[in-house]
């Protein structure tokens, strides 16, 4: 076990179990836009000053909030929110790529338009490959594209095996693909068939999950 990795998690699991309280959290929310002193707190909140003082110490216990003793009354401390104090809240995994490969069945749309999404968000190279390609990329997915002004490489659909190494981060993002390939430890996304409907709108709805997965995704992926 990853000693490192999993004192990370329980101290996540402590922000999170910090902020299970209603108060602590409006107390959080506050202190997002400035420090406050306890008293300032429990004025903004309706809370007594012993409610107060038990919230705090449970958010400074789970290294949540700090406190600072004024320049001007030496009697009055101001409470604010540490570097961290919102580090891993949301989910905070992170992998390692050389480059990510996207996968759907006929590689003419959705791993098309990842491949080139990918390369507006990260730095880490990206390819796309198909279990069973299509002869060409489809016109609407092109036309997606230049709808958004992204850029499509100019190169028919590829097999995956002619493209695939073992060092690939790959993403499977048909239902089709993923389910073929059944390999653990590969990275799905579920998103429905645009050829298939063949409209705009269908089209522009894989694209924007596309576009929100990869957003999500790119930060947590390092270059390896």
């Amino acid at each position: 076990m990853n000693i490192e990795r999993t004192g990370m998690v329980e101290a996540r699991a402590a922000r999170h179990a910090a902020l299970g309280d209603p108060s602590r959290l409006r107390i959080v929310d506050l202190l997002t836009l400035g420090d406050l002193s306890p008293s300032e707190i429990g004025t903004a909140l309706g809370m007594p000053a012993n409610l107060v003082a038990h919230h705090l110490n449970v958010l400074e216990g789970a290294g949540m909030a700090s406190r600072s003793r004024s320049e001007a009354d030496r009697r009055r401390s101001y409470v604010r929110l540490t570097d961290t104090a919102l580090q891993g809240l949301v989910p905070g995994r992170e992998e390692r790529a050389s480059r990510v490969m996207f996968v759907c069945t006929a590689n003419s749309a959705r791993s098309q338009l990842a491949a080139a999404l990918w390369s507006t968000h990260s730095t880490i190279p990206a390819a796309s490959g198909g279990t069973h390609p299509a002869a060409h990329i489809a016109p609407g997915a092109i036309a997606t594209a230049d709808r958004h002004a992204l850029e499509l490489p100019h190169e028919a659909p590829r097999a995956l095996e002619t493209v695939l190494t073992s060092s690939d981060f790959v993403v499977t993002v048909c239902d089709n693909a993923h389910e073929e390939l059944h390999v653990p430890g590969r990275l799905h996304w579920s998103i429905p068939d645009p050829v298939r409907v063949g409209t705009d709108a269908a089209f522009d709805t894989a694209y924007d999950e596309l576009e929100r997965r990869i957003t999500q995704l790119a930060p947590r992926l390092i270059a390896s």
